[in-house]
């Protein structure tokens, strides 16, 4: 009876479905200087939200009143269908790819879409023709799971429209923390106390904080686990030579994250996996937990920044000192020592937390 209600547009239910697009659709959804879009919430009453940023993926966010909602899905997968048909004019592929939208979807929602023993999702393949994938797992830093849908326009809607019945009938449970997709990033290699961006086979000088930031982690950890010099960098029009014996870092800037991620680089002529090996620090007591950070959080964040293990010994009877055991690859361990270093650095002089 519900499902008649929303096919109808009867249903006075205010919905929002959130899509997850590649920059090319978005493009295409946008249109030249936006008139698409225009169109497209001019025509089917629906608002139509694009997420900002520099993103290989864009958060494509419809609200609206359900009919709206299929009105707005019907133009977005014609859309698309159009955009295939231009493709193939200019190719020679015989078969027509289907449509293929990807929604988000609370994972606690995902149970009742999929149904007992996958009862619900084939019946909604079954009667829309369209098919459904639910991925298994939930999109990185989120509890929400994108759902795959691809058929004809026609299907599509059809099964947007059971896939909104399924979430009125079954609410989210407890808080949802929705999936944001990150920024693209730009690999950097240090050399010569430079920093320079990857820009297809050239490099280019990269901006001044992360320069300043390689320099810091070269005056803070000598890196002599790698043995190597830091060498001059080559003119950056000549391109990118080998890596090997170079200490190379790479520092991927994740716009709305406090910490810069730090990993090593994986370069030609170096051991992409080399031996594992242990190294032992000691810390002062009253110094040990600006390093462990509230609930854990400092030595996990060094932990994944790093790729080392990091175990820290239990306090003894009678010592003033803390023993820390890194273990890793040398990049790994000169990384995790910087990032102690660093930490310790901050607490003593009082510059934050880096």
């Amino acid at each position: 009876e519900m499902e008649s209600k929303v096919s109808e547009g009867g249903l006075n239910v205010t919905l929002t479905i959130r899509l997850l697009m590649h920059g090319k659709e978005v493009g295409s959804i946008i249109g030249k200087k936006g008139e698409t879009v225009k169109k497209m919430r001019e025509e089917s009453g629906a608002r139509i939200n694009i997420s900002e940023g520099n993103c290989p993926e864009r958060i494509v966010t419809i609200t609206g009143p359900t009919d709206a909602i299929f009105k707005a899905f019907a133009m977005i997968a014609y859309k698309f269908e159009e955009d295939i048909t231009n493709s193939m004019s200019n190719s020679t592929a015989t078969s027509k790819p289907p449509v293929t939208l990807r929604l988000v979807v609370p994972a606690s929602q995902c149970g009742s879409l999929i149904g007992k023993g996958g009862s619900k999702i084939k019946e909604i393949r079954e009667s829309t023709g369209a098919q459904v994938q639910v991925a298994g797992d939930m999109l990185p830093n989120s509890t929400e799971r994108a759902v795959t849908i691809s058929g004809t326009p026609d299907a599509i809607i059809q099964c947007v429209k059971q896939i909104c019945v399924v979430m009125l009938e079954s609410p989210p449970k407890g808080a949802t923390i929705p999936y944001r997709p990150k920024p693209a990033s730009t690999p950097v290699i240090f050399a010569g106390g430079q920093a320079y961006a990857i820009q297809g086979q050239y490099a280019i000088p990269h901006p001044d904080q992360l320069t300043k930031l390689h320099q810091l982690a070269m005056q803070q950890t000598p890196f002599t686990p790698l043995g190597q010099t830091t060498p001059a960098f080559p003119d950056p029009q000549v391109g990118l030579p080998s890596c090997h014996n170079q200490v190379a870092l790479c520092h991927c800037v994740q716009r709305g994250l406090e910490a810069i991620t730090i990993f090593p680089c994986i370069c030609p002529g170096l051991d992409a996996s080399p031996p594992a090996s242990t190294h032992e620090l000691t810390i002062p007591n009253d110094l040990i937990g600006c390093i462990i950070g509230r609930q854990g959080t400092k030595i996990n964040e060094i932990r994944q920044m790093s790729g080392a293990q990091i175990k820290i010994a239990n306090a003894t009877e009678g010592s003033s000192e803390r023993q820390i055991t890194i273990t890793g690859t040398p990049a790994n361990i000169s990384l995790a020592q910087y990032l102690i270093n660093a930490r310790l650095t901050s607490e003593v002089t009082g510059m934050g937390a880096l």
